[in-house]
């Protein structure tokens, strides 16, 4: 039986980031992942510059396209800020992960095509029952509804209407550098661009119900996509609020959205798992992972702040209707808010 010092569950960005940064800590890294690569989420795209900062320090470059700020759109009512010191990038998912998985490859890293729904651990280390493999230290980044977190009984109950995602992408010019943000009664709709003629669409929204009928909700938006354009099916995701009872169990450690997630509301997702990743590896190679509930806690307080409390704005009727036109009214606190996700 191999006993590698890391086993990784989930192959997506937090996952693959985790290995990377593990291997190249001298940590011996084996992924289990069951999905072929490319593997495709329902996921906005946008990178914020801090997600860019994370990559270029792991040596990596995504294709896309520059996202140089953030605009907000209500009806009439529009305010935008700009990315004040570095750009953020809109690229595929799948583009992402192909430049992720290539360089996890290239470190030596095993990726197996393997599916973990359950993990034992000891004193000593981590095993997967059925499969031949124990490793030292195990990290869950197996995603939103992750099976390691809930076979080891850590899943905490949401108290919040839950919302969900869907996107869709179509051929179309970009018409911003900017992530727009389309709010409506009840969803947000999100344009990222993505290429020269290709821009993703995430709706959030609290109710189940098909894209389309979400996206005659935003009649002006719904205009510039005509439904010829779309060339991707829909995906949907959640719903999004996890929470987690600890980022470290014993021997397993969980990061991205496995380690917890309030919303995708202000695209901060991925970066979060980048940072998350090697806030982990450098605990566990100083000895201390212990520290990393704590150092993840500290990392992630401010996106948790500003996206519970929108959320919370989000979901009172008498609230909603006005975070537009507040932002629009107070440009300096929207760009604000804007710089923060830098």
């Amino acid at each position: 039986m191999r006993r590698p010092d890391l086993l990784v569950v989930g192959g997506g960005p937090a996952g693959l980031a985790t290995a990377l940064h593990a291997a190249r800590a001298g940590l011996d890294t084996v992924v289990a992942e069951p999905r072929p690569a490319p593997v495709d989420k329902a996921c906005g795209e946008g990178l914020m510059p801090g997600a860019v900062r994370a990559l270029t320090a792991l040596g990596l470059h995504a294709p896309g396209h520059p996202l140089t700020g953030i605009r907000y759109v209500q009806g009439p009512c529009r305010v935008e800020a700009a990315f004040r010191r570095e750009r953020g990038l809109g690229v595929r998912r799948t583009d992402l992960h192909t430049v992720l998985h290539r360089a996890v490859l290239d470190a030596g890293v095993s990726v197996l095509p393997l599916r973990v729904d359950g993990v034992r651990q000891d004193a000593d280390g981590v095993s997967v029952p059925g499969a031949g493999l124990r490793a030292r230290w195990l990290v869950a980044a197996d995603g939103l509804h992750s099976p390691v977190r809930r076979s080891l009984g850590l899943d905490r109950p949401a108290r919040t209407v839950p919302r969900y995602g869907l996107r869709r992408h179509y051929a179309v010019p970009p018409w911003s550098s900017r992530v727009e943000v389309h709010w409506g009664p009840d969803a947000e709709a999100y344009v990222t661009p993505l290429g020269p003629e290709l821009v993703g669409v995430a709706l959030l929204t609290a109710h189940r119900a098909p894209y389309d009928v979400q996206l005659a909700g935003f009649p002006e938006l719904a205009a510039r996509l005509p439904p010829h354009t779309a060339v991707t099916p829909v995906r949907g995701a959640g719903p999004l609020r996890r929470r987690s009872r600890t980022r470290v169990h014993g021997r397993v450690l969980f990061v991205g959205d496995a380690a917890g997630y309030v919303d995708a509301l202000t695209g901060e997702g991925v970066c979060l798992a980048l940072t998350g990743a090697r806030a982990l590896v450098a605990n566990l190679r100083t000895g201390t992972p212990g520290r990393y509930d704590a150092d993840w806690a500290r990392a992630t307080r401010r996106y948790r702040v500003l996206t519970e409390a929108l959320v919370r704005a989000r979901q009172q009727p008498v609230l909603a209707p006005h975070i537009v036109p507040v932002a629009a009214r107070l440009p300096r606190l929207f760009a604000a808010a804007v710089q923060a996700l830098g």
